[in-house]
Formats: structure tokens, C-alpha cells, sequence
């Protein structure tokens, strides 16, 4: 099967080969890698070539990461510049607003609707941004945001290490090209066996999510 799809995307027109940037920031700990390789090896699977670059900023003791996924017909450098990113996933809403100008104008935004206090802000020194603010900067870039619940829908699975393949799910939505099974298979390869059932629940979920918020 994955070579069928893989020609069933290499032999389109040249003309509607897709470029697409992907940036996904968050916290130590809330799986960022592991989302951005999956969504890595699904471009592969379609047959882009695909590159990957990651920033860990001390991601051990909760720090920001950060990871640029790119799909085209040839990619030549990993990196996105300003401006750039079609699709920004934001684990954690202070992340979502620390790398906004990565966004291209219209771009499309999946937030987490989670919030992660940093040292400035449990200490006293700084306030963390109430979400009227958040959606302030976000809709200052682009209309295309959505606030989602993915920790709490994790939660509601079980297990909120998910919450990143709940956004991974929401973000599906808006890639109509890729085949569900590819998205699902990908996550199984990629999760411990024990945990694939739930992960590909978590992918559900979220998928499920941001098509009925889409058709409020």
C-alpha cells in the first residue's frame, strides 16, 4: 500500500505538487518530536521528499522545542524562515504567541488550549496572557486559528501524553490529500505497540473535534 500512494502522489502534475511548511512548538516534555515525526514520515509515505530541523532550548527541564517540517518535490533546506509557516501546531498558548511571526498571512493556527506557567510567571515576576489577549495576536496574523482542547480530550482518554496526537488529528482535517490510513498506520509505527490503540483514538478525537467546530 505505501507504494501506491507514494506513486498515486509522485505522478500528479507538477503544477499541483504541494509546498507545505510545518511548524510545531511546545514545552519539554509534550511530545513536540514525536508529532513532528510522524507528520514527517507521512509526507514520505506520499511520496515528498521531506526535511526536519528541531531546536530543544533545554527541552529537558521544560524549555521550548521547537520543530520546522517541510514537504515539496525537493526540499532543499530544513529551516522555515519568518513568514513562512503554513501550519504552526502550538502545544502549549505561550508558545503560540512566542513564534507568531513565523506564520505566513492567513496561515492556519492549531492551538492547545493549555497553559504551561514559565519560571517568570510561577515566580512572580511576569503575568501569563488571559486568552483574549492570545487570540488578540493570533487573529492579528491570520483568521485561521483555532483554540482546541487537547489536553483536556486527552485526558478524557486516559492519558494526557496524547494530547499531541489529538492536535496531529485536528491538523489532518485541513489535508484532505493524505489518506486516513496513511496518518494512522504512520502513528503505529512510530508509538510503543502497547499504546498504538490509543493513539489512534487520540488521532480520532481530534480529528472529530475540528470537524464539528468547522461545521458550527
Amino acid at each position: 500500500m505505501t507504494n501506491r500512494l507514494s506513486d498515486q502522489w509522485s505522478n500528479r502534475p507538477k503544477d499541483q505538487v504541494t509546498k507545505l511548511n510545518f511548524l510545531l512548538a511546545g514545552v519539554g516534555g509534550q511530545g513536540t518530536i514525536l508529532a513532528s515525526d510522524v507528520l514527517a514520515a507521512v509526507g514520505l509515505r506520499i511520496g515528498h521528499d521531506v526535511k526536519k530541523s528541531e531546536v530543544h532550548g533545554m527541552a529537558q527541564r521544560g524549555g521550548s522545542v521547537t520543530s520546522h517540517v517541510r514537504w515539496s518535490d525537493k526540499v532543499y533546506s530544513p529551516l522555515i524562515g519568518p513568514g513562512e509557516a503554513d501550519f504552526f501546531l502550538a502545544f502549549e498558548k505561550l508558545e503560540a504567541l512566542r513564534h507568531m511571526e513565523m506564520l505566513r498571512p492567513r496561515g492556519l493556527v492549531l492551538v492547545n488550549d493549555y497553559a504551561i506557567s514559565p519560571l517568570s510567571v510561577s515566580s512572580g515576576s511576569d503575568e501569563y496572557p488571559d486568552d483574549k489577549r492570545i487570540q488578540a495576536v493570533l487573529n492579528a496574523v491570520t483568521p485561521n486559528y483555532y483554540l482546541l482542547p487537547a489536553m483536556a480530550l486527552a485526558e478524557g482518554l486516559g492519558n494526557a501524553r496524547v494530547n499531541n496526537v489529538v492536535l496531529l488529528g485536528s491538523l489532518s482535517h485541513f489535508l484532505p490529500d493524505v489518506p486516513l490510513e496513511v496518518w494512522l498506520e504512520t502513528i503505529c509505527e512510530r508509538v510503543p505497540a502497547k499504546f498504538a490503540d490509543l493513539n489512534q483514538r487520540a488521532f480520532l478525537v481530534g480529528r472529530e473535534t475540528i470537524e464539528k467546530r468547522k461545521s458550527q
